[in-house]
């Protein structure tokens, strides 16, 4: 996973914590959208940091 996925993993998980958007009841009747906000916006906090330790040690030189 990538930064693309997390910050859209991110947006998702902020969006539904937030209601910012009015989902349907047929929706909101079976799924706790908060929850699922907060395990998105926790996967993409740990995809993030694990892309950002991913790329340092791409980036890093070879040991010797």
């Amino acid at each position: 996973m990538g930064i693309g996925i997390s910050a859209v993993l991110l947006i998702i998980g902020l969006v539904l914590l937030t209601g910012a958007v009015d989902l349907p009841t047929s929706v909101t009747a079976h799924v706790a959208t908060d929850t699922v906000g907060w395990i998105c916006l926790g996967v993409a906090v740990l995809g993030f940091i694990l892309a950002v330790a991913a790329g340092r040690s791409r980036n890093a030189p070879p040991r010797t």
